[in-house]
């Protein structure tokens, strides 16, 4: 091994010097041409990194174009579980992310050993997980959903079916709440959608009184009440564009914001501020895992073909089962919910 190659294994991403001059984005698209590689990138990172992608989406619209491609190798500008979902869905293709440490604080809030000894506990019940889980906990699972499609996959369910729901308690709240089911909620959680200020969201809609608040179902259920529209962030995106407003306020993490105002250049996109802002609007929320994702480690994840997602074959087999029952129920899902 080098001492290159230590490097990289240490830091979880090839941190190379990107050379002089070269235009970054020229060089990534004749990488991709040559190695029949597409880019896949989640809202929530970097305006650059979206720019650059073959496809931007959120987790479900991401899974999806995974599994149709037909690429050689996916690069998966997100985080660790997105990548995983990807190899689960393509074992047979080379699977990269930028940094192995884009982690998720709601992933990690699940532990597949905890799990098994909760799912002990309640041996009658149906597992359904939140698609921001690992693999080890996708394959203990009966089904992944996103927020997307999760009322649709619980609607699935018979009324009296006994089920699980994690790791999101807040996703999960408000799927109670959309069907009237009682779910067991795991009590897990987004860093970035906790922290929204309610205060201070109500302070922007007192400065902006004709604004639509958009709420990401991960958001307390305080910010979900006082919200016009609860929705998954390409629902939120969607509703932007098909709503007759010209201001949002948007309580989700901010990198949406980019594709909003791309789509919509005649509306204004406020983000909501987090907690212990001094100034009304004077910070938007962001994910540090997802802002892990850059130009430079795109082009040197592309030219050494690492970091890769490694998952073996009996996870795989296990974890790949929820994701295509999700992805079938998924065909004709829509969980935007208008108030």
């Amino acid at each position: 091994m080098t001492k290159y190659e230590k490097n990289w294994l240490a830091k979880g991403y090839v941190d190379e010097p990107i050379p002089e001059g070269i235009d970054l984005v020229a060089e990534i698209r004749s990488m991709c041409a040559a190695k029949n590689a597409v880019i896949l990138a989640h809202y929530y990172t970097d305006a650059a990194v979206q720019d650059i992608a073959d496809f931007v989406g959120d987790s479900l619209a991401l899974a999806q174009k995974a599994a149709a491609t037909d690429a050689d190798i996916i690069v998966m500008c997100g985080v660790h579980f997105m990548g995983e979902t990807n190899k689960i869905l393509c074992p047979d293709k080379k699977v990269l992310v930028l940094d192995l440490g884009a982690g998720c604080s709601l992933a990690d809030s699940c532990d597949a050993d905890d799990l098994q000894r909760f799912m002990a506990d309640h041996p009658s019940h149906k597992v359904v997980s939140y698609v921001n889980t690992t693999a080890a906990v996708k394959a203990l699972s009966d089904v992944v959903v996103t927020s997307s499609n999760a009322q649709k996959v619980i609607e699935s369910f018979g009324k009296d079916e006994k089920i699980i729901f994690g790791p999101d308690k807040n996703l999960g709240q408000y799927i109670c709440s959309v069907t009237g089911r009682e779910m067991l909620l795991w009590n897990g959680g987004c860093h970035v959608h906790a922290r929204f200020s309610l205060e201070g969201i109500l302070q922007l809609k007192r400065l902006h009184p004709a604004a639509k608040i958009l709420a990401h179902p991960e958001c307390p259920t305080p910010i979900q009440r006082v919200a016009d529209v609860v929705a998954s962030t390409a629902g939120l995106l969607r509703y932007a564009k098909e709503s007759n407003a010209g201001e949002f306020i948007v309580a989700t993490e901010s990198g949406i914001l980019h594709k909003m105002r791309e789509e919509c250049p005649d509306k204004t996109f406020i983000p909501a501020p987090p907690e212990l802002t001094e100034a009304v609007g004077c910070s938007c929320n962001e994910c540090a895992f997802m802002k892990l994702n850059s130009l430079p480690k795109l082009y040197n994840t592309l030219k050494y073909e690492w970091p890769t997602i490694e998952i073996s074959p009996a996870i795989i087999e296990k974890a790949a089962k929820p994701i295509q029952r999700m992805l079938e129920l998924s065909k004709e899902s829509s969980s935007q919910v208008e108030r």
